[in-house]
Formats: structure tokens, sequence, C-alpha cells
């Protein structure tokens, strides 16, 4: 288990089993908000299937496949930030984040994906970071802009949001082009 202080107000921690109660009550109380474009959240219905999901990324942090962490604002959990998709071979990886309703609009995710970024290149040694959201996610769409990220494409009818296609916009940096 290892913590990255992102800012005297934020860390993220690499998520455990007994953390589960807290990243379903989370998302529990945030569904509503985070369903609109995240498909995954309608089927997170308990407990068990946080504890799932934080069970496999543990093994997938084993296997240096993919690591999970939780999102902590002033010692409250807030969210889940991840990073996915490990290539080793291309030394590159995707990040997905989720931050809880009463916790958006702060500048949270935008600081803990800039913690992990600055991680992933430093610590990763990666060469590649991309962030991929749904194409009409604007607040998303914000993070990676504010980051310095570049447009990369869309990517049509690359996932399914409740019964629909819907388009996948890629962003992406590179080390080379990190700032912080």
């Amino acid at each position: 288990m290892f913590e990255i202080t992102v800012n005297e107000n934020i860390f993220l921690r690499q998520l455990q089993v007994q953390d589960a109660p807290l990243v379903y009550k989370q998302l529990d109380v945030s569904r509503k908000s985070l369903r609109k474009f995240l498909p995954w959240v309608d089927y997170n219905t308990n407990e068990e299937h946080s504890l799932r999901f934080i069970q496999l990324m543990l093994r997938k942090a084993e296997e240096q496949e993919a690591i999970a962490l939780g999102v902590w604002y002033e010692d409250q959990f807030c969210g889940v930030i991840d990073l996915h998709g490990w290539d080793h071979q291309l030394q590159k990886a995707e990040i997905g984040y989720w931050i809880g309703e009463s916790f958006q609009r702060k500048g949270i995710a935008t600081a803990a994906c800039k913690g992990l970024i600055s991680f992933a290149f430093r610590k990763l040694h990666l060469n590649k970071i991309e962030i991929r959201f749904v194409l009409q996610n604007e607040r998303s769409a914000q993070i990676p802009i504010k980051l310095g990220f570049s447009r990369e494409g869309t990517l049509r009818h690359s996932a399914k949001l409740h019964g629909q296609y819907v388009d996948m916009v890629v962003m992406g940096i590179l080390r080379q082009d990190w700032k912080y």
C-alpha cells in the first residue's frame, strides 16, 4: 500500500479491502450524478461489488497492470482514481476517476489527476498517459485540458451508456510535455 500526497488537502492511497464500505457509500450517495456518464455505476449495487472491484485492482497492482487509489480530501474519502490499461512495452496507461457529488467543483479531480500523472511519469517511467471520457461529459473534458493534454481523437460508438452507443474522446499527454 502506498500514498501520494497531492497537496495540503488531498492525498491518494491505494484502495484496500477495508475501504469497500467507504467506496460503496460515496458511490451510492452520488449515484444519480455519476451514472450520467459512467455505465459501470448501475452494476455496483452493494458493498460486495465495491469489494470485488478493490480485490481485482489489488491483483492487477501485483501484476503491474493497474492500480486503484482512494481520493481523500480533508481526511474524508471522496472518490477513486485509477491507472489502468498499463502497457509496459509502450510505457503508457489510462487514467479514470470519479468524485462524489458533494465533493465536486472543488478542483479535487484535477489535483488528483495531476498527482497521479506526476507519479506515473516520475516513478513508473511511463511515456504517455491517456484520459478517455464520453463526448457529452463537458465537465470531465475540462480536466485534461487544464493539465495540458492534447485531443487525439474521437472513438465512435466506443462504449455503451444506458443501452445506447456513445462516442469517447481520447486525450493524451507525453512525459516530455508534462509541465508539473
